[in-house]
C-alpha cells in the first residue's frame, strides 16, 4: 500500500500515429520500473494494437484509456488512426483530435494525474492540465536536430543555420512548403507545435540521445529557455512470434551483412513511379532484399500489379516482397540485414542505429531529409541521391545500396555503425534516470517527497 502511495500517476497522450504511440508505450514500460503508473490515451482502433504490444507483466501498471473523437461521415472511427489514412484527411484527423477535449477533460478528472505528458501538436491538453493543477510535460518523439532547426529559423529567418551539415536542398524545401500549406486549418502547424512547447513546465523530453544528437539538445535548449532532456532510443525489444517465421527463415538461409531490409514507414506510400524506381533499384544491384511494401486503407491493389512486370521473377530467391507489415525490429536485429534502405523517420532511423546496422537513406517529407543528414554526419550511412527537381534515380538508389553491402568502404561504415550502437546501450539507463529525477522534481514542488524506486 505504501508503495501505491508513493507512485507518481501519469497520463500519456500521444499524437495518433504509430511513429508516435510507440515511443510513449516504450517509455511508459521503463518508468513503471521506477514506481510511476501510466495511463495511456488514444482512440479504440489505436487501442486494440497496442493492446498486443503490453507483456503480461505490464496490465496493472500501465492502463489504456479510451479518447473518443467525434465521428463523422468522412471521418469514420476506423480512420482515428494515421495508419493508412488517406492524405487528404490528415488535417481532419488532427481537427477531431482537438474537439475531443472535453472528453479528455472527463479523463483528466477520472483519472487524477500528477503528470500529463502529451505529443508535439497538443497545447489544448496542456492548457486542459494546466487549468486543473497538473503538470504539464511535452514529449517530442522527432529528433532534436529537426527541432532547434525549426526553433531557430523562426526566430531567425535571415540567418545561416549554425551547423552547415544540417541543410535542405531547394526540392525539399518546396516540398516540406508545400506539405504544411496542404494541411494548415484553422492554426497553423507551425504555430500549434510553437504553443505545445512553449506549454510545457520547465523541460522538455526528446526522444533521442547525446550520443547522436548533443550539440543539437544544447542549442534547443537555448532556444526555447527550456531543459531539454533525452530519453534515449526507446527501441522496442524484438517479440518472438510465429506469424513471421517465413520471413526469419528466409533471412536465416542467406550469409551474414548480405541483406537489404527496404521500407519506408507505416504513413509514406509510395506512388507508382516511386515503386518503379526502387525496384529497378532493388533488380540493379544485385543484392539480397526484403521489401515491405503498403497501400493506403480501401486501396485494393494486388503485390504484382503494383511491381514492374515480371519483377519478381527475375530477382527469383534474391529477394522477398512482404505486404503491409513486417517485424521491423527482429530484421534488423538478423545478422544477415547488412542495410536499410530506409525513409529516415526518426523511429527507424534510432532503431537501426541501435541494432548498428547502416542506413541508405532516401527521405520522403517533413522531418527525414534532416535525419539522412544526421546519419551521413555521423557516418553510419549514405544518402540515396535524387535529381535537381527531387527524382528518385534507380541507379543511384542502386549505388547506394552497393556501397552499404558490397563496396570495400562498406567495412568503414559497419564499424562506426558497431561503436554508435554500443554507445547508445551505454548511455540508455543513464538517460532514462535523467527523466526519472526531472519528473519526480516537478510533482516534489507540488506533493513533497517520494521514495522512488531506483
Amino acid at each position: 500500500m505504501e508503495a501505491r502511495r508513493n507512485t507518481i500517476n501519469v497520463l500519456m497522450l500521444p499524437w495518433l500515429a504509430h511513429g508516435h504511440i510507440s515511443p510513449f508505450l516504450e517509455l511508459a514500460k521503463r518508468l513503471v520500473y521506477r514506481n510511476f503508473h501510466i495511463h495511456l490515451c488514444s482512440t479504440a482502433v489505436n487501442l486494440t494494437s497496442i493492446k498486443k504490444k503490453i507483456p503480461e507483466k505490464f496490465t496493472d501498471s500501465i492502463q489504456l484509456v479510451e479518447l473518443t473523437l467525434p465521428s463523422s461521415p468522412e471521418l469514420p472511427p476506423p480512420y482515428h488512426t494515421t495508419n493508412g489514412l488517406p492524405p487528404h484527411l490528415m488535417t481532419t484527423l488532427k481537427e477531431a483530435f482537438e474537439e475531443s477535449s472535453p472528453n479528455l477533460s472527463n479523463i483528466l478528472d477520472t483519472v487524477k494525474p500528477q503528470i500529463v505528458m502529451y505529443d508535439y501538436n497538443q497545447p489544448w491538453v496542456a492548457e486542459l492540465a494546466s487549468s486543473r493543477g497538473i503538470s504539464a510535460v511535452q514529449f517530442l518523439t522527432v529528433g532534436a536536430t529537426i527541432a532547434c532547426y525549426n526553433l531557430f529559423m523562426d526566430q531567425k529567418p535571415d540567418e545561416a543555420f549554425p551547423f552547415p551539415e544540417i541543410y535542405l536542398r531547394q526540392f525539399e524545401r518546396i516540398k516540406i512548403q508545400e506539405l504544411c500549406e496542404s494541411q494548415v486549418g484553422s492554426v497553423k502547424e507551425s504555430d500549434r507545435a510553437f504553443a505545445a512547447l512553449t506549454k510545457s513546465k520547465k523541460i522538455v523530453l526528446i526522444k533521442t540521445s547525446r550520443e547522436i544528437e548533443g550539440k543539437y539538445i544544447d542549442f534547443m535548449s537555448i532556444l526555447c529557455n527550456k531543459k531539454i532532456v533525452p530519453v534515449g532510443t526507446l527501441v522496442q525489444d524484438p517479440v518472438i512470434e510465429d506469424e513471421n517465421k517465413e520471413i526469419m527463415e528466409w533471412l536465416d538461409k542467406k550469409e551474414k551483412n548480405s541483406v537489404v531490409f527496404v521500407s519506408f514507414g507505416s504513413e509514406y506510400f509510395l506512388s507508382k513511379e516511386e515503386r518503379l524506381e526502387v525496384a529497378k533499384a532493388l533488380e540493379l544491384s544485385q543484392v539480397n532484399f526484403v521489401w515491405v511494401i503498403r497501400f493506403p486503407l480501401m486501396e485494393n491493389i494486388k503485390i504484382e500489379e503494383a511491381l514492374p512486370q515480371g519483377f519478381l521473377e527475375k530477382v527469383g530467391d534474391r529477394g522477398l516482397v512482404v505486404e503491409g507489415w513486417a517485424p521491423q525490429a527482429k530484421i534488423l536485429g538478423h545478422p544477415s540485414v547488412g542495410g536499410f534502405l530506409s525513409h529516415c523517420g526518426w523511429s527507424s532511423t534510432l532503431e537501426s542505429m541501435k541494432f548498428g546496422v547502416p542506413i541508405i537513406a532516401m527521405p520522403m517529407q517533413i522531418d527525414q531529409p534532416f535525419n539522412a543528414r544526421v546519419v551521413e554526419a555521423i557516418g553510419v550511412g549514405v544518402e540515396a541521391f535524387r535529381d535537381e527537381n527531387g527524382k528518385l534515380q534507380d541507379e543511384e538508389i542502386a549505388k547506394a545500396i552497393r556501397k552499404i553491402i558490397l563496396d570495400k568502404s562498406r567495412e568503414e561504415i559497419r564499424k562506426r555503425s558497431k561503436r554508435v550502437s554500443e554507445d547508445l546501450d551505454r548511455r540508455g539507463e543513464e538517460e532514462i534516470n535523467g527523466v526519472v529525477e526531472e519528473l519526480v522534481a516537478l510533482c516534489v514542488e507540488k506533493i513533497g517527497q517520494f521514495d522512488m524506486v531506483k
